[in-house]
């Protein structure tokens, strides 16, 4: 049975760090594309940062030079490294894994909480 398991939310204040891990098990194809969506309270999800398999990587504007996405496909995990976070960073961040074709799928983690004090 596929399952993302995320781990490292927690609490921070503005202008520190964090690392978010989701590892991916129970899942036989590789992934084309892994990536971090956050929901905040009252907002819809949102993208906040994902990476093929190859290594190509797309970030939301918003987090564009803070944030960074790695991946280990050997391992099935993808981390997200968080710098000079902000307020406006808190939410639940939400791991997905996805793949396309004649063996498709599009998996979530249960979500990992992220809040960034003033």
């Amino acid at each position: 049975q596929a399952q993302l398991v995320e781990s490292g939310g927690g609490l921070v204040k503005a202008g520190g760090s964090l690392r978010i891990s989701c590892e991916a098990s129970g899942i036989s194809f590789s992934a084309d594309v892994m990536g971090w969506y956050r929901q905040a309270p009252g907002k819809q999800r949102e993208l906040v940062a994902q990476i093929t398999r190859a290594g190509d990587t797309t970030y939301a504007q918003s987090v564009k030079g803070r944030f960074t996405i790695s991946r280990d496909n050997a391992q099935n995990t993808v981390n997200l490294q968080m710098n000079s976070l902000k307020p406006e960073d808190t939410a639940v961040y939400y791991c997905n894994a996805r793949r396309s074709g004649f063996i498709d799928y599009d998996y979530w983690g249960q979500g990992t909480q992220v809040t960034v004090s003033s």
